[in-house]
């Protein structure tokens, strides 16, 4: 009050001493408990000379120094929640705020005046970040994992463990102390317990059994976080440097195509045997054209000449006693176990059969090659017929009728073409092949994921079943989090898991001698009566959803992609939808413009529709013209095929149009003879246009390959094309080069795709 006076009047003062009326210095102190684990009250208190005052109390305040009083206030309430009337304290029981203010509260209290801390609460320990150590070793074939955190004991790192939270800065045990996470390497033995699928139970014991394909996984985790001490043994080293120094690997390559294949096949061969050798599968996901095929054989011929060298060792004369008893023994055993046993099975599309057939006699003759066709009763006795050491083809359509021939028997190798064929894991096919019994397994595809990633998934259980975990776990786990979450942490994960186990090489980056390939989208406008038509159908469909629930929409997608393929059909010609159609297609203009300046100019061209309509509207236009051409569907003889791909590669032959349906032209054909390809309309999956644009840009191709897409302006079309980009992202992520299609569309993706005029 004094100072406010002076400011207003002319004080006089008679034996006055301000220092025996003024405010005494503020002294604090902070009094803290843990009545129980999970709280801890603060009660901050202020002492002026002889009096106590709590910071909360609102007695004697012109006494008091409140400025003072409130900064104190401030900084204990950055540690705190709210004050408790009944405890006269400040209460915290939020776990973080707890762990906050044992670790930074304290030697900020310290700063502001004396802190008393009660027993029950220095018994709240925050214990420093332990060291974690991991031992791995192979015994056995099996790996054995050990993991340690310092003088943690199992049962608390197995409860931290199941309790793991990755953005917590600590864990906490059950008696209530915390234990800090930074520079721990906690948090690896938490996603390796995760991603090992490990229990508590197996935890408890002094090392885990672990599937040896999970090596390269926990190698890549212990390199890259040095943090944690770990312990290889020399079969652990030895198994990871082989997978990791595949062409230094000491496989022979077979003689006979050691001048055949190029660099990069020897090294797919390598791989091919590496993993083989060590017990794993694997995805070869080579772009298309660059002799899969061809790999494969290598590898069944490399495996047929070791068993040969085996059978000779086996006919040695043997010397001792003993060595003629262990000797009687071990063929004993094995008249036993591969009584049924078969060399290898390959399975393929029905149109590729004939294909492996003929490349196996032309590549290596020495192999003895069995293709399972015919009625039910001639592939049974085909089956049962075959000899040990021979090679058996079929298709998929046919091991799905047959799987029950097939359980007795056992193969050396499985391998499956076209593997994008199992993408849906409840589908019979993918049932079936998953049903074989086989040592290892291989799959072809140059698309491993086209539509979700759960084609990535049905593709591993077959492979390696349980390795990306159970359907349910990896969708909750991987894929929603990738697609939907946009997660790099999951997406990181996923790569990390696969990358050993798919070689996936892209054209332009191992054929220098390839010609180059032009890809260019030529745009063209739908003018009158098919702009007409074009345009009322749009109309129609945004009213039908617009008048839909989400349970209607949910209901009705067969009918509404029903209604994109109309859309679609008019954008290609109005003429496939309407028969008494007699106006122009723009597209079918210039498509047949296209093949007019080609043919002039001694081109070969291949021309691709979804639509075989289109093909015959395409094929009358031709004759028209008398421009010779070729067709193939779906309906075409395997003969016929063959012998029109035959025909078409003559140099001499001058039939330069080839008309094919995307569907039965997207695999199975060499068709380097053409130099030009036209995508009539565009799919909803770029990777299958990518396949049949394959059918010339590939090996034996000397000229470069000009792409055309024909795509009518402000469609669905256009918008099929960004949806293409859009998707593609995704499994370039994972798989670096692979591509993405449609999968089923939301009500949003469908109006976008209606977006155009």
């Amino acid at each position: 009050m004094l100072p406010r006076l002076e400011q207003c009047f002319i004080c006089e003062k008679e034996n006055f001493d301000e220092q025996d009326y003024g405010v005494a210095p503020p002294e604090f102190a902070v009094y803290l408990d843990a009545p129980q684990t999970d709280m801890i009250t603060c009660n901050p208190k202020v002492t002026y000379g002889k009096k106590t005052y709590s910071l909360y109390d609102t007695t004697d305040l012109a006494l008091r120094d409140l400025g003072k009083e409130a900064a104190v206030r401030g900084v204990i309430q950055r540690y705190g929640e709210a004050y408790d009337e009944r405890q006269k304290a400040m209460v915290i029981t939020d776990e973080d705020k707890i762990y906050d203010l044992l670790t930074e509260g304290i030697p900020v209290f310290q700063q502001l005046g004396e802190v008393y801390i009660s027993d029950t609460l220095k018994g709240m320990q925050v214990h420093p970040s332990p060291k974690v150590a991991v031992g791995v070793s192979i015994e056995s074939g099996l790996m054995q994992l050990k993991m340690t955190a310092g003088e943690m004991s199992k049962e608390e790192l197995i409860d931290i463990l199941s309790r793991y939270n990755k953005r917590k800065k600590y864990y906490r045990l059950k008696d209530g102390s915390f234990v800090q996470k930074e520079d721990s390497g906690l948090d690896i033995l938490a996603d390796l317990k995760e991603t090992l699928q490990l229990t508590d139970q197996q935890l408890m014991q002094e090392s885990v059994p672990v599937d040896t394909y999970r090596a390269l996984y926990i190698d890549q985790q212990l390199r890259d976080n040095p943090v944690i001490s770990s312990v290889r043994d020399k079969n652990f080293r030895s198994l990871i440097r082989n997978m990791k120094t595949v062409e230094d690997n000491d496989f022979e390559i077979p003689v006979e195509l050691e001048p055949i294949l190029r660099g990069y096949q020897k090294t797919g061969f390598l791989w091919l045997k590496t993993l083989s050798a060590n017990g794993f599968g694997g995805i070869l996901a080579d772009d298309m054209g660059l002799g899969k095929t061809l790999q494969v054989i290598c590898y069944l011929l490399s495996e047929y000449q070791e068993r040969e060298i085996q059978e000779k060792s086996k006919k040695e004369p043997v010397e001792k006693e003993q060595d003629i008893e262990n000797e009687g023994r071990q063929r004993k055993k094995e008249s036993s176990d591969d009584r049924l046993r078969r060399n290898a099975l390959i399975v393929a599309p029905a149109s590729l059969v004939y294909n492996w057939n003929s490349e196996l006699e032309r590549f290596a003759p020495r192999l003895a090659v069995r293709m399972i066709v015919g009625t039910a009763a001639q592939r049974r006795t085909l089956l049962e017929a075959a000899d040990e050491g021979e090679i058996l083809i079929t298709s998929y359509d046919l091991l799905r009728r047959d799987i029950d021939f097939y359980k007795k028997y056992r193969f050396r190798c499985q391998i499956i073409d076209e593997a994008q064929y199992i993408k849906n894991h409840s589908t019979q096919a993918a049932k079936a092949v998953k049903k074989i019994q086989a040592d290892t397994r291989f799959a072809l595809t140059g698309t491993p994921v086209e539509n979700r990633l759960s084609e990535l998934w049905s593709i591993f259980d077959y492979l390696m079943p349980e390795f990306l975990y159970s359907y349910s776990r990896f969708r909750e786990e991987l894929e929603v989090q990738i697609v939907q979450h946009e997660s790099e942490e999951a997406s990181e994960r996923l790569r990390k898991m696969i990358r050993p186990f798919v070689l996936r090489r892209l054209k332009k980056d191992v054929l220098r001698d390839l010609p180059d390939k032009l890809e260019e989208n030529m745009y063209t406008r739908l003018e009158g009566e098919q702009q007409k038509l074009y345009d009322a159908h749009v109309k129609r469909m945004k009213l039908l959803l617009d008048k839909q629930s989400e349970e209607e929409f949910n209901t009705s997608k067969i009918v509404i992609l029903s209604e994109l393929t109309k859309l679609r059909q008019i954008c290609c010609d109005p003429a496939l939808l309407f028969e008494e159609y007699k106006g122009e297609s723009a597209k079918l203009e210039m498509c047949v413009d296209l093949i007019r300046n080609a043919v002039e100019n001694g081109h070969k061209i291949l021309v691709f529709s979804q639509f075989t309509t289109m093909l015959s509207r395409l094929a009358d236009r031709l004759e028209n013209e008398e421009t010779a051409y070729y067709m193939l569907t779906g309906s075409t003889g395997k003969e016929k095929r063959a012998k029109l791909v035959e025909e078409f590669n003559k140099e001499d032959n001058p039939t330069a149009v080839f008309l094919i349906s995307l569907k039965a032209g997207g695999t199975g054909l060499n068709l380097t003879a053409a130099d030009i390809v036209i995508h009539y309309d565009p799919w909803w999956n770029l990777a299958v246009q990518n396949q049949a644009t394959d059918r010339a840009h590939r090996i034996g191709q000397k000229n470069v390959v000009n792409v055309y897409k024909l795509i009518a302006k402000d469609t669905i079309e256009e918008n099929i094309v960004k949806l293409q980009e859009k998707k593609h992202a995704l499994a370039d992520q994972i798989l670096n080069g692979a591509d993405m299609g449609s999968g089923s569309f939301s009500r949003e993706e469908i109006l976008e795709l209606l977006g155009g005029k």
